[in-house]
């Protein structure tokens, strides 16, 4: 390169997709002259597993408020659609002049071989190219048994990391940072994120994404609910959540960010008991890096039981069935209204995903593969580790999973944790005139009731696909067969 050029680097955005604590941005800033962003769309490279349609819906916007970030100081966002990523940045190394390019670490089995391959690539051509860790508190592989093996059951692993230094701190963004002047055109509306369905228009009622958007939701959550988390969080009516997954998933917010301020509240509190809900919340932030850990590791589980003797598991196929689960026709209330929600918002409370799943690989003895897919199409946080994780805790067949005769009753669930019904009468609304005695269980109700609350089972809602009880006994006796 002319040695009258200023050094410059180029920082592959991501899914980190924000400018504070961003190392490998801090890095380029810090040791380089000029910076170039670019964001690479290349889903043809994630296989199975790339972005699905209400993560794509977040990614545009998440996409947009990055590019209006860097252009208020100074630089552009190259949105580039492309089928190789290492061709792009190789041809962006050679058209800018660039001697290091940098970017932060993905853990999806094919994200990780590619980045190899591209890391490998381009350092041949005499450039400098590293990653860095923006997304985890803790390496999947810093972190192992007493045997040097990886974890497997979520207590030992908590224990583990409980033990070692805290966290880093965030960083801001450096002040030595200068945007390398450019006028490519982004292609970001040429990359047609958006739905053409009219499915996502509610999704912006529930959801801000972007950085600013993030830093919103953690600020809401420590003010409103974080000192009441550990019962709030089971409570699908009430905002007893943060709803950062998705903010965490596209690296809107850094875990250490959030590490950092709920431990900061923690210790400005002076109720104990506030104190506890928040180490509560602590410990999910750390179920998420355990997800990343198994992901790691076990790299076949996104589309294999960990636990080998499920491979032999006698699942149901029934595309009929799955379609009513997916569109909450199940005639179980609480199973019905989750999954209503999901549609509506691109989102589902925690709680309920733990019922409707169980529902979906118990009840109707239908594979968590097919939930994990369900999920991955239409959750805004569709995240391959803590998906992978969540489907297979429900189907008994992961690591550190639910025993798979502990079959969730969807009546007692819905009994339990929405005792009024207020949640699935804002998603189910057949069931609004229902009394709190029969809203979790309309096909016990006497005619008279029916009649007066507007409901005529089987015509304006369902009745129950299958007989809890009976389905609990066919999926136990399954499961007895692979023992």
């Amino acid at each position: 390169m002319a040695g009258t050029l200023r050094r410059r680097a180029l920082v592959w955005f991501r899914a980190d997709l924000r400018l504070e604590d961003n190392p490998a941005l801090n890095f380029a800033a810090e040791t380089y002259d000029e910076v170039f962003a670019v964001y690479i769309h290349s889903p043809s490279e994630e296989g199975e597993w790339a972005p699905g349609g209400a993560s794509k819906w977040w990614l545009h916007h998440s996409l947009t408020k990055l590019s209006v970030a860097i252009a208020s100081q100074g630089g552009r966002l190259e949105v580039v659609s492309a089928s190789s990523s290492l061709k792009t940045l190789e041809g962006l190394v050679k058209s800018r002049e660039i001697s290091g390019v940098f970017w932060n670490r993905r853990y999806e089995p094919l994200v990780r071989e590619r980045d190899e391959k591209i890391k490998k690539s381009l350092r041949s051509l005499g450039v400098e190219a590293e990653s860095f860790n923006s997304a985890l508190l803790w390496e999947p592989w810093e972190i192992s048994t007493g045997e040097g093996k990886p974890y497997q059951v979520f207590a030992p692993f908590w224990n583990k990391v409980s033990a070692l230094d805290t966290p880093a701190k965030p960083r801001p963004l450096s002040k030595s940072l200068k945007w390398a002047k450019v006028s490519a055109k982004s292609d970001l509306e040429s990359l047609k994120l958006l739905p053409t369905l009219p499915w996502a228009g509610e999704f912006s009622e529930h959801f801000e994404p972007g950085e600013e958007g993030a830093r919103a939701s953690l600020k809401k959550f420590l003010k409103s609910a974080a000192d009441s988390y550990k019962t709030g969080r089971d409570m699908p009516s009430q905002n007893g959540t943060s709803k950062l997954s998705p903010h965490l998933h596209f690296g809107e917010i850094s875990p250490r960010r959030v590490w950092s301020e709920v431990r900061a509240a923690q210790e400005k509190t002076s109720s104990r008991d506030a104190r506890d809900n928040m180490q509560v919340y602590l410990k999910e932030i750390a179920w998420r890096e355990f997800a990343y850990h198994l992901l790691f590791h076990f790299s076949q589980t996104p589309t294999e039981p960990l636990r080998q003797s499920f491979k032999k598991f006698p699942w149901r196929k029934s595309a009929t069935e799955l379609a009513l689960w997916q569109k909450g026709l199940t005639g179980y209330p609480i199973v019905d209204a989750g999954l209503r929600e999901l549609w509506a918002t691109g989102y589902m409370h925690n709680r309920v995903r733990m019922i409707v799943a169980s529902f979906l690989v118990k009840d109707l003895r239908i594979s968590w593969l097919e939930g994990a897919k369900w999920f991955w199409d239409t959750l805004v946080d569709a995240d391959l580790a803590s998906n992978t994780l969540g489907w297979q805790w429900a189907g008994g067949c992961g690591a550190d999973a639910a025993p798979y005769f502990r079959v969730f009753n969807p009546t007692l669930q819905g009994e339990k944790f929405d005792a009024d019904g207020t949640y699935v009468k804002r998603w189910v609304p057949e069931l609004t005139k229902l009394s709190e005695k029969w809203i979790h269980k309309p096909w016990l109700a006497p005619d008279d009731v029916l009649v007066k609350a507007g409901i005529s089972l089987g015509k304006n809602y369902p009745k129950p696909m299958v007989d809890h009880k009976k389905a609990r006994d066919e999926a136990l006796a399954a499961f007895k067969k692979i023992q």
